[in-house]
């Protein structure tokens, strides 16, 4: 190469690193290896995932443990498909990540070249942005741009397709502006007149609750809310993405709410007078049917996608805006107030009391409780397996897969606040634990991961293990089998009278020996003993260890909706 030049590969590689990449996540194809022959001489750490989609959910653990841009890698057409559920996953979670892509020849793309597909345009409704780089000197501008994009606002996945040939092809270096993104500007700052009136309002509520989202883990934001509910003694309940959003020891804090909520956590949303929503979206799964949620509440919503408020459940009083934002300029509003009143000293003290009493009193008893219907108490459950581990690894860093073991998790394991619950909350994605699991645990190697995942889940990404040993990364696994798709079992028993089955398993799978083949070390639990001395030993031993749990038959995920309200739910609803 002559003096002063460079090539696709190099522009791409060198703005990475200017980005601040540490690890790129991917699997080599044709249309990618002069990428890859770039990374050869670069300071990026590369991880040899096993599967594309694996890359795409580790990428997408690294952004959420980390707060930074996952970036993952691709080759031309099934690679780049294989991107496509993690990209989605990534997109529905506002996940920043960066999915790059090889692509064939700029001369063939049309032409039904061998692995070519469109991926801009299959993944154009379920990213920020993406891009067709057309030429070498695009190349680094592009980047640059997809990283501002996928970080800002509310951030998300954004897909650069890069030809093969743009890849190789030789330019002169030199400095590019950035180009101007016409029509993005995303508002940060929120409103001082709408600010000013959410602290009135505040100030005369009688009822009100906090619903921590998703949004103040990806805003940073959760020491914001723990000054917020320390100044006003509001309590809070958490959507799914938002577990993490405030302490879950802290005694204000009511659990999740919604169709898989606690009791106090549901009468709290349904009886309140004023709901501050805090970076979320009103998901379905937290409703319920729109029509009744919430029907006397007023609702403050605060989210930095204006695109969000307003769209599932109406906004008494909105405010567009970054949480790092609007909530600081909150707080500071109402702790100057001449006429504020002590958390303990104001009218809704004795409702704050009236919902800890609740919670105290459903702990007590029998809430959440798996065997309360004379199933054998001496063998081994989904909740009483979650005790044990979270009694053994008390400050962990929480993943999940996704289906009954995920609600029981978000039930039953208490986090910190921070980047400490990763979970595939808007898509589901079944699979997305273990390379999840593997991306928050090289974003935070000092931190104790623990997975929570399903027999069924765990076999779609299981490959991902040999993936696992070959970073040296600490990681406990906990797969709780129980032969079946759990959630799948529960919705045939709620809405299909049990009529027919296609959610139990008939081979049983011995996980820890998997585990020993993919050069991992596995253990296995029977009884709650067993378990115990499981998790005490991967507590204390390096690497990555499996722990196969033998679930038996057991209660389904407390509370079993089956289309009511959230009201209803906290009016005799066990």
């Amino acid at each position: 190469m002559k003096k002063g030049k460079s090539t696709g590969a190099k522009a791409l590689v060198r703005t990475l690193e200017k980005a601040g990449t540490e690890l790129i996540f991917g699997y080599p194809g044709g249309a990618n290896l002069p990428i890859y022959e770039a990374l050869q001489r670069s300071t990026i750490r590369h991880i040899q995932a096993r599967h594309e989609q694996g890359a795409a959910h580790m990428a997408d653990g690294f952004a959420r443990a980390s707060g930074k841009t996952g970036v993952c890698l691709a080759t031309s057409g099934p690679g780049a498909t294989n991107l496509v559920t993690g990209i989605a996953t990534a997109y529905m979670d506002s996940s920043p990540m960066l999915a790059i892509t090889g692509q064939v020849s700029r001369t063939m793309i049309g032409n039904d070249a061998f692995q070519e597909v469109d991926i801009t345009g299959i993944t154009m409704p379920i990213t920020k942005h993406n891009y067709l780089i057309q030429s070498a000197h695009q190349v680094a501008p592009i980047i640059e741009e997809a990283f501002y994009l996928a970080g800002s606002g509310r951030r998300g996945p954004v897909v650069v397709d890069i030809p093969k040939d743009v890849q190789t092809d030789e330019f002169a270096n030199q400095h590019e502006k950035r180009r101007v993104l016409e029509g993005y500007n995303p508002t940060t700052k929120g409103h001082p007149g709408q600010i000013k009136r959410a602290a009135a309002v505040l100030r005369e509520a009688q009822r009100p609750v906090i619903i921590a989202g998703g949004g103040v883990i990806s805003s940073n934001t959760y020491t914001d809310v723990a000054e917020f509910v320390k100044t006003l003694g509001i309590p809070v309940v958490h959507t799914l993405m938002g577990k993490s959003a405030f302490d879950n020891y802290n005694p204000l804090n009511l659990g999740l709410f919604g169709y898989h909520g606690s009791r106090a956590a549901n009468t709290a949303v349904s009886k309140s007078d004023l709901i501050l929503a805090i970076g979320t979206r009103f998901g379905d799964r937290s409703t319920g049917p729109l029509a009744s949620f919430a029907r006397d509440a007023k609702i403050i919503h605060i989210d930095v996608d204006p695109a969000e408020i307003g769209k599932n459940v109406p906004a008494y009083l909105p405010i567009v805006g970054d949480i790092a934002d609007v909530l600081p300029r909150l707080t500071s509003l109402l702790s100057n107030s001449s006429n504020i009143q002590s958390p303990t000293e104001h009218p809704r003290a004795a409702w704050t009391a009236t919902l800890l009493k609740q919670r105290e009193s459903i702990n007590n008893g029998n809430n959440g409780k798996i065997n309360d219907k004379g199933l054998d108490q001496a063998r081994l459950t989904t909740p009483v397996a979650l005790a044990a581990a979270a009694e053994a690894f008390p400050n962990a860093l929480l993943v999940t897969d996704v289906g009954r073991h995920q609600i029981f998790a978000a039930q039953h394991f208490p986090v910190a606040a921070g980047r400490n619950f990763i979970t595939s909350g808007g898509l589901g994605t079944m699979g997305f634990g273990l390379p999840a699991a593997i991306g928050a645990a090289l974003a935070q190697p000092e931190k104790k991961v623990v997975l929570i995942t399903g027999d069924g889940s765990f076999l779609m990404n299981i490959q991902e293990l040999i993936t696992a040993a070959e970073t040296g990364i600490n990681l406990t696994v906990m797969v709780m089998n129980d032969r079946r798709l759990g959630m799948i079992q529960q919705l045939q028993d709620g809405f299909y009278s049990s009529r027919f089955d296609v959610s139990r398993f008939t081979q049983d799978i011995q996980f820890d020996r998997l585990a020993a083949d993919f050069g991992c070390r596995g253990d296995r639990a029977a009884s709650e003993s067993e378990l115990q001395h499981a998790v005490v030993a991967a507590a204390q031993a390096e690497g990555v260890t499996v722990i196969d749990c033998k679930i038996g038959e057991e209660e389904h995920v407390y509370p079993m909706v089956t289309g009511r309200n959230l009201l209803e739910l906290t009016e005799g609803e066990a």
